[in-house]
């Protein structure tokens, strides 16, 4: 096995895990901070603006199994990667949708996975504005944020569907 890491902001992070913590060869998936100035800001830090950190979901996954280029183009087909400024009903900085890369090699996936989703013009003319950024430490959430569509069905459904139906709009697919 080898094991790697990727890390995904796309707006609210209890909509970002079950797309990955679902697919073969992840090993664990979970909520969290990044990309801000504060060690070891709480929920109700990041969510008041600050701290400057978005939302976002650490993966870990035995890339024999999946590939990091895998794991980006799910990442396009779970967030609206038109929306700058949040995702779906979920507004603010916080949660911005960022590639957070690791290393030159994730960098260069994930350059080219984003020119390949703008050639594809499955978004017509909208520019794509994910932004690929350098990762930052990353802060583990609260414990209740983890694993929140697994012990929270219904509010998880009810948060998720907005997100679902853009999915299923752009797709064609449905991934939950």
């Amino acid at each position: 096995m080898a094991e790697q890491t990727a890390i995904f902001a796309g707006g609210c992070f209890w909509c970002m895990v079950q797309p990955f913590d679902t697919l073969a060869g992840i090993e664990k998936v979970l909520s969290g901070y990044t990309g801000g100035h504060k060690d070891n800001p709480t929920y109700e830090e990041v969510s008041a603006h600050a701290t400057g950190h978005t939302e976002a979901v650490k993966v870990w996954f035995d890339d024999a199994v999946i590939s990091y280029k895998e794991l980006v183009d799910l990442y396009w087909q779970v967030t609206d990667p038109t929306d700058a400024m949040g995702q779906f009903q979920d507004r603010g900085d916080n949660y911005r949708p960022v590639i957070f890369v690791n290393s030159p090699e994730q960098r260069v996936i994930a350059e080219e996975s984003k020119q390949a989703l703008v050639a594809s013009k499955v978004f017509g003319d909208e520019p794509i504005v994910v932004t690929i950024e350098d990762a930052q430490t990353f802060w583990i959430a609260e414990d209740y944020h983890q694993d929140f569509y697994k012990k929270n069905v219904d509010r998880y459904e009810a948060e998720h569907a907005p997100r679902q139906d853009f999915i299923d709009a752009h797709w064609g697919v449905n991934e939950g």
